[in-house]
């Protein structure tokens, strides 16, 4: 069930755009510092928490049931027409599981050592079932992850990676996804000023 136009805006985002789809049983932490996009869909179970940097979603964005999005450690982009798949974890912050410090939130700053930076995501970015984005990764316009990826580095625009860790497999045709794009705007109608 979908929460209604007044319930959207009783949880208090900074922004929301235009046909917004929120499922009644997606759960928002600091909703003041998201911003949603025009045509953007949230499913059942998504995990949507903002740190002090915020979190920001495009048009067109999609994000599935069970995907979390943790900007403790970050500002986290989810540029146009950019996805996550059923249980996509996108993490700002990691803690250190060498063993040579403390972890996890109960313990002080102090006695951790996390591993922080914000996580980008680009336009026609796609990324698949039960991945792990860790922190400070950008994945460039039209990159796309395969499902079960572990990913630690940037990836280049277009590209397909798939693994643990993530590593080339393929090219997506970054002209055509745009074109499509493109096609698919111009179908909308006009918004009034």
């Amino acid at each position: 069930m979908l929460l209604s136009p007044h319930e959207i805006a009783e949880l208090g985002f900074a922004r929301v755009g235009v046909d917004v789809r929120i499922t009644r049983y997606a759960l928002f932490f600091n909703p003041a510092g998201i911003v949603l996009g025009d045509r953007v869909r949230i499913d059942a179970f998504a995990i949507v928490a903002a740190g002090e940097q915020g979190i920001t979603v495009g048009n067109n964005v999609h994000i599935a049931s069970a995907a979390l999005l943790n900007g403790s450690g970050g500002r986290i982009v989810m540029e146009d027409f950019s996805a996550a798949a059923p249980k996509v974890c996108i993490w700002t912050a990691s803690d250190d599981y060498s063993g040579g410090t403390l972890t996890n939130p109960t313990v002080p700053d102090a006695f951790k050592n996390q591993r922080k930076g914000p996580v980008r995501l680009g336009r026609h970015v796609i990324i698949g079932t039960s991945s792990v984005i860790l922190p400070g990764v950008c994945l460039n316009d039209g990159a796309a992850v395969g499902a079960l990826s572990l990913v630690s580095r940037d990836v280049e625009a277009g590209l397909v990676v798939s693994g643990v860790p993530a590593k080339k497999i393929a090219v997506r045709p970054l002209d055509r996804l745009e074109k499509l794009a493109q096609e698919y705007l111009a179908t909308l109608p006009a918004r009034p000023c």
